[in-house]
């Protein structure tokens, strides 16, 4: 009886209309709680003092640090809606990947940026082919071919299906990129704050990540949620077009 009573409540959630009400009510508080974790983050951002190697420039961890956690989770994110729309066909599961496509793109971006400008006073270079930026890099041209995909079809069910397909093998590169400072040399420090033997970052600097990590995070589900309410949208809109254009065709 729980069992069936939990798949009836998953069901509900998948209803297009259910999930327009939800994202109206939780939309201005995810919103606010963002803006909030933002001024927070970045008060403590711009008063903490910099560090004794690396000055000023450190404060570029603030912004990079957090878009490099966002562009590995938004694929994880796609690869359990690719997951959806293979496997359980859920309704909305085609819709979460296509709309957390470009945000995804949009936060490796600025990872790759925020990486060059910090890695040009540190490491003397705006860039080098080693296996952690490669392997971002890599992430990133997924995006836009994920996207390109979308929009390339024009019969949506099919380009859920060939999206799904491409995240899931793609989604290979998400451990490489994780543990390529593991297995190859390259310039980038081993993990220093999600390790076994807790973070070794200092708590002046890791207080003020944390924040501005759980700021973006909660930024990409606020912009995740808006744009799947756009796209329900956008396909019922089509949806209405097509069927005015029949009963025109019909009178005719």
């Amino acid at each position: 009886m729980t069992e069936s009573l939990a798949i009836t409540k998953f069901s509900d959630l998948a209803n297009p209309t259910r999930f327009l009400a939800l994202a109206a009510r939780i939309l201005p508080w995810l919103a606010a709680v963002t803006a909030a974790l933002f001024a927070v983050g970045l008060y403590l951002a711009f008063t903490t003092q910099g560090d004794y190697q690396q000055g000023d420039t450190v404060r570029i961890m603030y912004v990079h640090v957090p878009a490099a956690w966002l562009s590995m989770m938004c694929y994880s994110v796609m690869a359990l809606s690719a997951i959806g729309t293979l496997v359980w066909r859920h309704p909305l599961a085609d819709v979460s990947h296509k709309a957390a496509a470009p945000l995804g793109a949009a936060f490796t971006l600025i990872a790759l940026v925020t990486g060059s400008l910090w890695g040009r006073p540190m490491w003397g270079t705006w860039w080098v082919w080693d296996a952690r930026l490669t392997s971002v890099f890599v992430l990133f041209l997924m995006y836009l071919g994920i996207i390109a995909l979308n929009r390339a079809m024009d019969d949506p069910s099919r380009a859920a299906r060939l999206s799904a397909v491409l995240i899931l093998v793609g989604f290979v590169n998400i451990p490489i990129i994780k543990f390529s400072v593991n297995w190859w040399n390259t310039l980038h420090q081993p993990a220093s704050v999600i390790r076994l033997g807790g973070p070794t970052i200092d708590g002046e600097f890791l207080r003020p990540l944390l924040v501005m990590a759980l700021a973006f995070t909660l930024l990409f589900f606020t912009l995740h949620i808006m744009a799947i309410r756009n796209e329900i949208w956008r396909r019922r809109v089509a949806t209405q077009r097509r069927m005015a254009a029949r009963l025109a065709g019909r009178e005719s």
